[in-house]
């Protein structure tokens, strides 16, 4: 049985039952592409719940597609924090994650709702979880949930997943924020699709049709490389 066969009064019915003692949250890991964000909706829909995006990455505003941001209309209604709402122009820092996460944990819970924290960032959750000065550990019962899939399968929906993402206007995306100056070791630029695109961008005003596919081609298969070695990473971190 799949966690989300198991009928919502069940869930609610141990873990989420009302004590004296602890505050309850959940938090939810996993590699890129296992499906953090639509598992963690699926759970909100089933109990009293919000989620914390805790994707470094996502964090900041604007390029929606590269970064794979979940869309509005698959959120189902339940409130997102810390998602896109940092300015991509600017580093977001574990001690950053702990000062707004911790915020919006004690906003969803002054509300009676159970804060779900989902995203790929494994070190700023271990962050979190062993801040001093905020006592994680000895202030909330905490419920991990990883999501695990086979190398080969995450490898394969990874690949599919960047072809989608191209097929919805990535490149165009990428490109409207391309800057020959830029330092892609600062924000959003940092996010696996950005530097990728540089050398294409570069050289498309003066390159065929035939050398800018073959080009972009490239790009597009590093993209999808890089993302597999950040799965990998992330695996390794859990």
């Amino acid at each position: 049985m799949s966690l989300l066969d198991i009928p919502s009064g069940v869930l609610k019915s141990n873990f989420f039952r009302p004590r004296l003692e602890k505050e309850k949250v959940v938090i939810l890991m996993g590699a890129t592409g296992t499906g953090k964000s639509r598992l963690s909706v699926d759970l909100a829909t089933r109990l009293p719940a919000e989620i914390i995006n805790s994707d470094k990455i996502q964090v900041h505003d604007g390029l929606d597609i590269a970064t794979n941001k979940i869309a509005e209309e698959e959120r189902c209604g339940i409130p997102h924090h810390m998602l896109g709402v940092i300015s991509p122009y600017t580093d977001f820092t574990a001690t950053d994650f702990v000062d707004m996460a911790s915020h919006a944990m004690d906003s969803i819970l002054s509300r009676s709702q159970v804060p779900i924290i989902a995203g790929g960032s494994n070190s700023y959750i271990e962050a979190l979880v062993d801040d001093e000065d905020f006592r994680f550990r000895s202030r909330y019962e905490c419920c991990f949930l990883c999501v695990d899939v086979a190398m080969p399968v995450l490898h394969q929906y990874v690949s599919e997943r960047v072809d989608k993402m191209v097929e919805m206007g990535m490149i165009d995306e990428v490109r409207s924020f391309f800057d020959a100056n830029a330092n892609y070791a600062v924000g959003i630029r940092k996010a696996i699709g950005v530097p990728e695109f540089d050398r294409y961008f570069r050289a498309e005003p003066y390159l065929d049709k035939q050398q800018r596919g073959k080009l972009l081609q490239e790009a597009i298969q590093e993209i999808k490389r890089n993302t597999c070695k950040l799965a990998c990473r992330q695996l390794e971190k859990i």
